[in-house]
């Protein structure tokens, strides 16, 4: 298996939109209306503006895992001082090539474009499969997150 290492270009769209829904869908979101159409829109929206990259491993043609980085500007603060921040998501390996160390290799990939783009922080919501992986890699938790919805 020698698996290649690629960023995501916008005719890999469809592949990696089915991907981040199967993902979503495995960590329990309910599939309660066609989630495509939105994706389609960020992802290209935000690929040809540069605010969001994505890393996929790719063995013999196939998309086997995913990783993407949303880029997001507030304010400086203290733990922060450039006020930009990564936004981890869609980290994703297709069962069969899981424990292989893909999800590492990809998501060191992406840590490293936001420390180019300019990041001081890369933040995560992780589903309960990945708390290791980013614990491993030094991310720290914060029982802190809050959020609203409408």
């Amino acid at each position: 298996m020698a698996i290649e290492y690629r960023k995501l270009a916008e005719a890999d769209l469809d592949i990696f939109i089915e991907m981040r829904m199967q993902q979503l869908q495995e960590e329990g979101a309910e599939a309660t209306f066609d989630l495509k159409p939105n994706l389609q829109d960020y992802y290209t929206r935000h690929l040809n503006d540069k605010t969001f990259v994505s890393w996929l491993a790719v063995d013999e043609g196939k998309i086997i895992g995913t990783s993407g980085m949303s880029f997001v500007e507030k304010p400086p603060y203290y733990s922060c001082p450039s006020g930009k921040i990564g936004l981890l998501s869609s980290m994703y390996v297709r069962k069969e090539y899981r424990r292989k160390g893909i999800a590492r290799i990809l998501l060191d990939k992406v840590v490293n474009e936001a420390k180019n783009y300019g990041c001081s922080v890369v933040q995560i919501t992780a589903s309960d499969m990945g708390v290791l992986l980013y614990t491993d890699y030094g991310f720290k938790k914060n029982n802190n997150f809050m959020y609203y919805t409408f």
